[in-house]
């Protein structure tokens, strides 16, 4: 096993102000299909769940499968799951993608930023990772202003990187930021 797994497989929650950011359980289904059957929240994500049960085996599938890395954000106040991230590490040179999906209905409580900022403390100071990326469809504008806030730079794009719903095709907006970059912005704050 190599030092990276052997890091997340020790990793549980990691704890914000607001937010748990834990495993991803079955117990989570009704809150996840919440978000996950609403068109307007999964367009640029995922396919649209269309029942509890596809819910029930997207867990399976993704959170439950391969655990490493993914995580739920769930309110400390209330306890509901309101979305995921996670960070996919890309390869033995230290990299990893972040990914995250959130509740509509939590949309601009700063929530994400949160959630995201925490992820990048957890990957440049516990994972000693060198760099973490992220990409968002071109037409979703508000998941590049997350990359921002958190001091991701915008890399350029990937044009017509596949089909999409509606058969259209869709361009990737790629962002990142380098360990360094990280240190630097830390001791600005």
């Amino acid at each position: 096993m190599n030092e990276i797994n052997l890091t997340m497989a020790k990793s549980g929650k990691i704890e914000t102000k607001r937010l748990f950011l834990r495993p991803v359980t079955l117990a989570d289904k009704e809150d996840m299909y919440e978000y996950a059957s609403d068109e307007e929240t999964t367009y640029f994500v995922f396919e649209r769940h269309v029942s509890v049960e596809k819910t029930e085996e997207a867990i399976v599938e993704y959170f439950l499968t391969d655990p490493f890395g993914k995580y739920g954000i769930e309110l400390k106040e209330t306890g509901k799951l309101i979305g995921t991230i996670d960070l996919r590490v890309k390869d033995e040179n230290h990299r990893a993608i972040m990914g995250y999906a959130l509740n509509k209905n939590y949309h601009g409580k700063g929530y994400m930023t949160e959630a995201a900022e925490a992820i990048l403390t957890y990957a440049f100071e516990t994972m000693k990772l060198d760099c973490v990326a992220a990409l968002h469809d071109e037409r979703n504008e508000v998941s590049g202003k997350v990359m921002e806030r958190i001091g991701m730079q915008r890399e350029g794009v990937m044009r017509h990187v596949g089909k999409w719903k509606n058969g259209e095709y869709f361009n990737d907006v790629y962002y990142s930021i380098l360990k360094e970059e990280y240190d630097a912005s830390r001791k600005k704050n």
